[in-house]
């Protein structure tokens, strides 16, 4: 038993609560690559200027005109906002596949799936 509890216990953390059948309800623009890029240069940036204070503020101002940056240039991807099967709504980045609102999909780890309807 003592060695099949690892296996259980990796099995049981990587199920996901997010799977399950939800619906396409709509969609927005994903800027997360502009923030995280906008951020990073913030932060290396500002606490050379500033230290630790400098740091803090200029990685949240670099964050936020990264992400204006990419959206004001055409270049944001697509995340959707999806209805879970417990009401619950959630927003998944999906940058291979498109969706259409309606479309009946699931969400596994964090990324949309074409649902199963064998089920």
């Amino acid at each position: 038993m003592k060695t099949l509890t690892p296996f259980l216990l990796t099995a049981v953390l990587s199920y996901s609560s997010l799977a399950g059948a939800s619906v396409v309800v709509g969609e927005e623009a994903d800027n997360i690559a502009g923030k995280g890029i906008g951020g990073w240069t913030g932060i290396l940036l500002g606490g050379a200027a500033g230290g630790p204070l400098g740091a803090i503020g200029a990685g949240l101002l670099g964050a936020w005109a990264g992400g204006e940056v990419q959206e004001s240039s055409g270049l944001s991807g697509t995340a959707y906002r999806v209805e879970l099967d417990n009401g619950d709504e959630a927003v998944v980045r999906s940058p291979k596949q498109q969706w259409h609102k309606g479309d009946v999909v699931e969400v596994v780890g964090n990324r949309l799936v074409r649902a199963n309807r064998n089920n």
